[in-house]
Parts: structure tokens; sequence; C-alpha cells
């Protein structure tokens, strides 16, 4: 069963805001067994409207549209659904009186642009949205269904789960679909294809293998589609074990999860505790950290030092060891890890000192000079990394680097 996703509005096309609706949208879809062949965003006009959905209904059974559906004159999407399909609008009296309601509650006074949203194409399905006041419609044709829902994202999520999934569940017969996705550093996608090349090789049609590259990492991704979940299951299961044994030394956890959440789960489990010292990643450590929920048993605070005074004053880094050495210093690090670790009383400190670029070359230190240390009870270690001049992808790639070397240094000293 294929869909696709179509996504309505110029502020996608400009970049005022980010579709994040669309990858949302695939995850749930993909869950109930129902893949997405494309996903299109489009302009607020009502001819690339129906020129995508003509092209969508020749890929697709299921075709999933968000936007366009707001009170004023640029949301267009129910005028166009409704020539599209050679229907009239109606005015559906259910949706009416929720919109009275919701004015009601806010004591706010409707105008007539509000009631007309309560005008519908009189051949569809009208589905109450319950957090907010443009109803989702649901239109059959020709072996096609066509689903059109508001593009703000918890009017969405709240249509999508409570009844458009359940919907599409009721009217067909979905296969299943298993996912195993290893997460695996410090091995580039090419060098890992080449490891793992004869296992790939062998997998059954109905297993693929992605590669999923991220700065630092790869993520590999078994997928199996099938009538038999158990049997998909179990054979997922084998051939991933094949691919850890080969690749071992790179595997960081067999997981769907971010790296920063493989940190996280393996120090909350033992009851330690983690802080920061950045100098060149300005907190990105911290806040990949704290987006997860929970992140306080295990994160207890740091510092983001860039100014060597604060260097010294905050984490303690003598100024001899900033005078001789530099503050992007194998030397400067390890007083910084030190530091964190006292000044903030925690089991484990990570600290990065760096050269994010584009400009600050130093002798011998050129743009992407990274050092990255990690103090605990059992000492000091420390790396220096060399990057390249793209001053975010530095950032990023420092901060996959201090992850994975905690990490590493939780696996030799908690074995």
């Amino acid at each position: 069963m294929l869909a696709e996703i179509i996504t309505i509005g110029d502020e996608i096309l400009i970049g005022q805001i980010v579709d994040t609706n669309s990858a949302w949208m695939a995850q749930q879809l993909n869950q109930i067994g129902i893949q997405v062949k494309q996903v299109s965003s489009i302009s607020d006009d009502a001819d690339h409207i129906v020129e995508a959905l003509n092209l969508a209904r020749k890929r697709a059974t299921v075709i999933l549209i968000t936007g366009g559906l707001g009170p004023t004159k640029d949301d267009i999407t129910k005028f166009t659904l409704a020539r599209y399909f050679n229907m009239t609008l109606r005015r559906d009296g259910e949706t009416l009186k929720h919109i009275e309601g919701i004015f009601e509650r806010l004591n706010r006074p409707m105008i007539d642009l509000n009631i007309q949203q309560a005008d519908v194409p009189d051949g569809c399905t009208v589905i109450q949205n319950k957090n907010g006041t443009a109803p989702c419609m649901w239109f059959e044709s020709d072996g096609n269904i066509i689903v059109s829902m508001p593009g703000v994202p918890f009017e969405m999520m709240y249509l999508m789960q409570e009844e458009i999934l359940p919907r599409l569940k009721r009217a067909f017969k979905l296969p299943f679909i298993v996912h195993k996705t290893i997460l695996t550093a410090n091995i580039g996608e090419s060098f890992l294809a080449t490891e793992i090349e004869s296992i790939e090789d062998s997998l059954p049609t109905y297993i693929k293998l992605a590669y999923l590259p991220k700065l630092g990492q790869v993520r590999l991704r078994l997928s199996a589609t099938g009538d038999d979940e158990e049997i998909l299951k179990q054979e997922v299961k084998s051939f991933a074990q094949l691919i850890i044994e080969r690749i071992k030394p790179y595997v960081v956890v067999e997981d769907d999860i971010a790296l920063e959440k493989a940190v996280f789960d393996v120090m909350e489990s033992k009851g330690l505790s983690l802080s920061t010292a950045e100098s060149c990643t300005g907190g990105y450590i911290a806040h990949l950290i704290t987006k997860h929920p929970g992140s306080s048993t295990v994160y207890k605070g740091g510092a983001v030092v860039y100014a060597n005074e604060l260097k010294q004053s905050v984490l303690g880094v003598s100024a001899t060891t900033l005078n001789s050495f530099g503050a992007v210093s194998e030397e400067a690090v390890r007083e910084m890890a030190q530091g964190a670790l006292k000044n903030f009383q925690t089991d484990y400190a990570v600290s990065v000192s760096g050269i994010a670029g584009p400009g600050g070359e130093l002798p011998n230190k050129p743009v992407g000079t990274v050092w990255i240390a990690v103090a605990s009870k059992h000492g000091v270690v420390s790396k220096v990394f060399q990057f390249g001049n793209k001053r975010m992808q530095n950032i990023e790639r420092s901060s996959s680097a201090a992850l994975m070397m905690i990490l590493n240094e939780l696996k030799l000293n908690t074995v």
C-alpha cells in the first residue's frame, strides 16, 4: 500500500517554516504498513494543487494533504478540492456548532470568515477537528482516498492518530513492516558498506538495508515487509545480529535512538552524573542531552566558557597553561574537564575547545582543530580532531565526538 503526502503553503517554499508534518506523518503511516512513495511541497495555487493531486493519484492509493484550510483568502485548498471533484459547498451544521462553541469559550465574536469555515464540499466525509476550527475532509474517488487536513501540527497529529490512521486500517488489509536500527560511529558509510557487503547481498528481497549517515555517525536500518509479523521479527533480528558481530567495534547502540540518548541511558542505568565544559560548541552538547525528558537525572549542569578569564575563574584552568599552550590545546581541555568534574561534583565531565571557524586559524592549529577531554575518577583521556572549515558542521561533529568519547569511557570503566 502506497501513500503520498502533499503539503501546501508558500511559507514552506520560502523557508519561513520547516515542514515537520511530512516526516511525522510518514513515520506514522509506516508503522501501520503504508509506505510513503513521495512527499511534495507546493504553493497556495489552484493549478499547482490540481497538478500535484493528479500526479499523486497515479503513484499512490492514499493521498494526505495538509495546509490551506484557514479562513483567509490565501487558503484555497477547500475550494480547489470542491472544483476538482465537481462538488458544491454546503454548510455543515455539526462543524458550525463546533466553531461557535470555540468562540463562545474564548468570549470572542464570530465574523463571516469564521462561519465560512463550516462550508465543506458536499460529497466528502467530514471529520471534526476537535483542536481547531477547520474540519478534516475525506474523499474517495476511483480507488483513491484523499484526505485534507489542517497544517497546524497539533491539529494534524490529533486527526491522524484519532481518526485517519484507524480509518485507513479498517479500509485496507495492510502488511506488517518491521524495522531494526543499529547506530554506528567512527566509521564512514563506504567503509561500513564494504564490511557488511556479503551480509547485505544475502538479504531476501523483502528485507532492505538502508544507510542513514549523519556527521560522525551512520544508522543502519533493516526493514522487512510481509504478512507474518513474528517471522519478520525473527529474520530481521537474525540479520541484525550478523551485522553487529561483523562491525562490533563501531556499534554504539542496537536501537533507533540518538547518540546522546544512548549516553544518557547508560549513565542513568548506572546512577552516574555528567557535567560539561564547552568552548567552541557553545552549549550544544548540553542542548542535545537536555532535550530528552528526564535528563536532570544524569546531567547536573555545565559551563560555556569562551573567554580565557572564564576558563580560569569558573573551571580553574591555570593562566600558565593558557599562556603556554593556548585555549585550544590538550593541556587546556584536560584542566577544563577536571575543573568541571570538581566544581560540579559529577561522576563524569566532558570538555571541548577548538576553532569552529570560518576564521580564527592559529599557527599549527587550522580551522577545524578541536581538542576534547573526558574526566572521571578513573582519570582523564583527551584527543585531538581535525574537522573541516564549516562552523556548524564543526560544532555538530565536535559534539558527536565528545559524546562518543564519553560512551567509550563508560564501556571501559563500567564493565
